[in-house]
């Protein structure tokens, strides 16, 4: 008995439209900015997915952005903003340079800008941008030149990244215990742990809740 010749294999589609690779690019663009507090760049999407290139990072977000699924900013490297999530709250946030010693982290002089943020992209709500100098928590995913978004509290618990102050020294480490006292743990085998015995001065300025790369700007 004759039977029917196959079909040509057809890419799958979920309901609303996404192939299997696209719903996994939407996912991975969710999970990312959970976790970080800003959308990926195109190589950090082809890094994740083994792309040989940036270009097919991009091709699939123009084809999410075709699809309603999202929209791209040209000209910023971290301009991807997913749709059908919560009205953004756009925040004002004061960009923190070099801190004097002995002052206020938010003093006037030492605010260089002030930048636009969407309160979407942090984990909790920031009160202030604080430029990182160095290379002590670079394991941690925070670079030299970076900005973390911190919020401002005086107390955190163990495990936290932290802005901390120790003296005159500002300084963003992982908090820990070390037996009576504090451990400020570097995430870099090259820089050593601050430890702060019982007693010593240490307080905390702030827990970084979320990280911006200045080219995220550009």
């Amino acid at each position: 008995m004759p039977t029917s010749p196959p079909r040509s294999p057809r890419r799958i589609r979920d309901a609303d439209g996404l192939t299997p690779r696209q719903r996994e690019v939407l996912d991975f663009l969710r999970r990312w900015g959970r976790e970080h507090g800003a959308p990926p760049t195109r190589q950090e999407i082809a890094r994740a997915f083994g792309f040989r290139s940036p270009n097919a990072a991009e091709a699939h977000l123009r084809a999410l952005q075709r699809k309603g699924m999202l929209e791209l900013r040209d000209g910023s490297a971290r301009g991807i903003r997913l749709r059908g999530a919560e009205p953004a709250e756009l925040l004002q946030l004061p960009l923190v340079g070099r801190v004097a010693a002995g002052s206020p982290i938010l003093a006037q002089e030492h605010v260089e800008a002030v930048y636009p943020a969407d309160a979407r992209w942090f984990a909790r709500r920031p009160d202030y941008l604080l430029r990182v100098r160095g290379w002590s928590m670079r394991d941690a995913g925070i670079h030299d030149g970076d900005l973390v978004a911190v919020q401002a509290m005086c107390e955190a618990r163990v495990g936290q990244i932290v802005v901390a102050r120790l003296g005159d020294d500002v300084t963003i480490k992982r908090l820990q215990r070390d037996g009576a006292g504090w451990r400020l743990q570097a995430a870099n085998p090259d820089f050593p742990d601050l430890v702060v015995a019982p007693g010593e001065p240490l307080t905390i300025e702030g827990v970084v809740v979320g990280l911006l790369r200045p080219h995220g700007w550009d």
